[in-house]
């Protein structure tokens, strides 16, 4: 895939860049997906897809690696945030094999974790069917991805 950073920017009335995600967002508690917003995406831009990734679970999948929280898509560019818990877009597959959200849970005692909520913004409108995992989502938007960002957010288990 083409990793293209761009100066596109994410942010989230939740939690600062690199500061810890709240509790009602986690499984501990409501599992709340973040409110989130962005700006500056690419000209052109048509189309946005959300992921948020736990690089440090510890887990191993064939061709993969980490824990896949969130898959969002067919979000038009005229939606620029989402507000916390948000129904908008067509839900993906996580790694917990449910459709949405799921919330930070790391293994208790693994230690602090970092959350990547990737923000990719797509030079075509998406009409895709609910269910797709990361891996199918973005080989379909690989060829229509302008650019991408992401705001980082930390949880340790309680």
């Amino acid at each position: 895939m083409v990793f293209a950073l761009s100066t596109l920017s994410v942010s989230s009335s939740a939690f600062d860049a690199d500061g810890e995600i709240p509790k009602r967002n986690s499984m501990e508690a409501e599992d709340l997906s973040p409110a989130l917003a962005w700006h500056g995406v690419p000209e052109g831009t048509r189309g946005i897809a959300i992921i948020c990734h736990d690089p440090d679970a510890p887990l191993v999948k064939a061709g993969g690696y980490g824990f896949v929280h969130w898959v969002l898509y067919n979000l038009p560019a005229t939606i620029t945030s989402l507000d916390e818990g948000s129904d908008l877009g067509t839900k993906g597959v996580n790694d917990a094999g449910k459709l949405g959200y799921c919330g930070p849970l790391p293994p208790q005692g693994h230690g602090l974790h970092r959350y990547y909520f990737w923000v990719l913004a797509l030079d075509t409108e998406t009409d895709f069917p609910e269910g797709l995992t990361m891996a199918e989502l973005l080989d379909k938007v690989e060829p229509n991805l302008l650019g991408m960002n992401r705001l980082l957010g930390t949880y340790q288990r309680a």
